[in-house]
């Protein structure tokens, strides 16, 4: 028998004062099994950088053409296109052929994160529509720490640093951008 998706439910409010963004979401997602903790959070730290109402959740791990959140165009062109993780160079080639503007977002410890992108840089360079965002391990750690199946998280986006509050404490994040060519 195969093992059932753990769904968690967030309540959100984001005030972005970058982009002039307050909204309240009721999210619901669903942590494959397969799937940490650590990275439901990281993708529920994309939503917030990029909130909008037509960004949304993809099926995520369970299916190879799609990203973990997608956003569309109202003529279903892909507009954004966000990846969670290390995924492989022919992954991110394949998602900056098919949208306008392709997000990572990072996360893990140096010894998982500094190879792959040794690994992986050099080919990203002649991507114009990719951005990489790192999270610090610290960071992320601090971030799963306000996981809950039930959340209420407040989230303030300054200058790009960004501040959750939630029933079981906070976190402080501070993406840095990865360049290919530095």
């Amino acid at each position: 028998m195969a093992l059932k998706s753990t769904i968690y439910k967030a309540m959100l409010n984001i005030s972005d004062l970058d982009r002039n963004h307050y909204a309240d979401y009721s999210l619901t997602l669903a942590l494959h099994p397969s799937e940490t903790e650590e990275r439901l959070m990281m993708r529920l730290l994309a939503f917030v950088l990029f909130a909008d109402e037509a960004l949304s959740f993809t099926r995520g791990l369970c299916v190879d053409d799609e990203p973990d959140l997608w956003q569309h165009a109202p003529n279903g062109d892909i507009e954004r296109w966000i990846e969670v993780g290390l995924p492989s160079e022919k992954r991110l080639r394949k998602a900056c052929s098919r949208a306008q503007e392709v997000i990572l977002l990072v996360y893990g410890s140096e010894q998982q994160v500094d190879p792959w992108w040794q690994g992986v840089r050099r080919s990203l360079t002649r991507f114009d529509n990719l951005r990489v965002l790192r999270i610090a391990e610290a960071e992320s750690a601090a971030l799963t720490e306000l996981a809950a199946r039930q959340m209420r998280l407040q989230c303030t986006v300054q200058d790009g640093q960004l501040w959750f509050t939630g029933d079981a404490g906070s976190a402080d994040l501070t993406p840095s951008e990865l360049d290919p060519l530095a």
